[in-house]
Parts: C-alpha cells; sequence; structure tokens
C-alpha cells in the first residue's frame, strides 16, 4: 500500500485518560478514507496528531513520510486541514477570509478558492459571522482546498448541517478527489456519510484500531448468519465478530463464509453499517 499517513505505536494519554493506546495504521494515498467509532474513541486526536497540533506521549506518525513532530514544517504545506468547529474570523467578509489565506499560503491557488467558493453562490461581501453554519462550512473547506494541498484532514466535516447541506459538502469533496486525485482522510459519526463517499475505513474504539480496510473487501469479507439460538458456529465457517440472541434465534457477524448447515440458517452479505457497529458494540462493552 502506498500510504499517506502510517503510524507506528502511536499514543497520546491526557493524564490518566489514554486517547490512542500503540496505535499502528496505514491509510492510503488517493483514497477517501472514514475514521469512524463512538466519541472519545481517538478519531480527532489522530486528526491533530497527523496535523501537529498534538505531540504523541510515544510512538511515531508519519505523514508523507516525514515525522510529524520534528519535520513538521515539511508536511504543512501539502496538507489542508479543517477543524470541526470550522474557525474563521467571524468579522472578516468571504472575500478577506480569501485573501487571508492567500497571505499564508504559499501554494495558494486564487481563482480556485474564488470558484468553490462561488460554486456555492455564496456573496463574497458577506461577513462571516451572518452565514449559516453550512456556509461557514463551505467557505472553510474552500480556504482548505485553496492552498491545492495532497491531503485534506477534515474533524466532522458535515456535524451540524441540515441534509441539503450535507449532501452539498460531501458531493464538493467527491468532485475534487475525482478532479485532483486529493486523498482525504475525515472522521464521521454518521455512517451513511461514510458509506456513501469512503473508499477505505477505520474503525476506532478505546483508542485502538479494531478493523482498517478497503470498504469493498471488508464487505465481501463478512457476512450476517441468522439461525437457530442453539446452533453453534465452528471455525471453520468463519471468525466469530459478534452474536445476538434473541428468543428462537441468534444473529451473528463473521468474518468468513458463514455456517455450511441445513438448519435453516439463512446466510446474506453483511452491510457496512452491520460490520462497523458489530466491531464497535462488543470493544465497548468490555469497556464498559
Amino acid at each position: 500500500m502506498d500510504a499517506v499517513v502510517e503510524t507506528t505505536a502511536l499514543t497520546k494519554r491526557y493524564g490518566s485518560v489514554i486517547a490512542l493506546a500503540d496505535c499502528d495504521l496505514a491509510l492510503p494515498r488517493g483514497k477517501v478514507t472514514g475514521l469512524v467509532g463512538p466519541n472519545g474513541a481517538g478519531k480527532t486526536t489522530l486528526i491533530h496528531l497527523a496535523i501537529g497540533l498534538l505531540r504523541p506521549t510515544a510512538g511515531i506518525v508519519r505523514v508523507f513520510g516525514h515525522d510529524s513532530t520534528s519535520e513538521i514544517l515539511k508536511i504543512l504545506p501539502r496538507v489542508g486541514f479543517v477543524a470541526q468547529d470550522r474557525p474563521l474570523y467571524r468579522d472578516l467578509t468571504i472575500l478577506e477570509s480569501l485573501e487571508l489565506g492567500r497571505r499564508l499560503n504559499e501554494r495558494w491557488d486564487a481563482d480556485y478558492a474564488l470558484a468553490r467558493v462561488r460554486r456555492f453562490g455564496l456573496p463574497l461581501s458577506r461577513k462571516i459571522k451572518t452565514l449559516s453554519t453550512g456556509q461557514r462550512a463551505h467557505v472553510a473547506t474552500s480556504l482548505a482546498l485553496g492552498k491545492r494541498p495532497e491531503l485534506i484532514l477534515l474533524d466532522e466535516p458535515v456535524a451540524n448541517l441540515d441534509p441539503v447541506a450535507r449532501l452539498a459538502l460531501l458531493e464538493e469533496l467527491m468532485s475534487v478527489v475525482a478532479e485532483d486525485g486529493l486523498t482525504v482522510i475525515f472522521s464521521a459519526n454518521a455512517l451513511a456519510d461514510v458509506e456513501r463517499v469512503c473508499d477505505h475505513i477505520v474503525i476506532l474504539v478505546n483508542g485502538c484500531p479494531r478493523l482498517a480496510g478497503d470498504t469493498e473487501e471488508l464487505i465481501k469479507s463478512h457476512v450476517v448468519a441468522i439461525g437457530p439460538r442453539t446452533q453453534g458456529v465452528s471455525a471453520m465457517d468463519g471468525e466469530l465478530i459478534e452474536a445476538h440472541h434473541a428468543e428462537r434465534q441468534t444473529i451473528r457477524l463473521l468474518r468468513g463464509q458463514g455456517p455450511r448447515v441445513d438448519d435453516g440458517t439463512i446466510v446474506r452479505p453483511a452491510t457496512l453499517e452491520e460490520i462497523v457497529l458489530g466491531y464497535m458494540r462488543p470493544a465497548m462493552e468490555v469497556a464498559a
């Protein structure tokens, strides 16, 4: 794999709280990677470590092969970043915000950034504080893209957006990926967004990666088996990830082909949502 972000034994502690624990990951170049997991799983921490906003307690994170702690100046010109709260100067107009982006970034493409703003019909004379949440999200993303980055890191990019603004922003990102071959890494809680746009996913639970891989391959390699509650599943049928027991039946998520028995058990492909929840729930229950 041609990895754009790699972590080795990456650990981050906040006092007694462990945000990331001995994390080994390789996130592919040229794809859209979704970081999914419950609140507090370490998604934001991982992004902040990659962009140099945090220093690891132990281990290392490399972006484009450079250490994000000691070589951050080699990384920043090639990376766009939008934080979850989309920090912008509220008293500046959109045009003034674009001008600030030009002054702060050597690789700034003014025409490109302006085109992205105009795509959403935003008046350049409007002050940031007068914009809706969705409009501010579009401005923040346009500023990040104006650097013409090779990688863009987004922390909950569609959080608090209405469905129309949410879809518009995701479609904008996908158009940029298609046109420019941009690598995108974003954290998300809404699985529908992940399923819509992600080529690759990482499931984080309690600071540890539970599963990582291309979405199509993960879907192909997992099945759901619904059968009698008394029916066991042998090791040869696949790795048991999670099981739910009802009064008369058991629903199992398996990594593998599923049970080969003639007892009425139904085996079908797992959805991405079932896979994500199946890996998240058992680890969360153990932690609780």
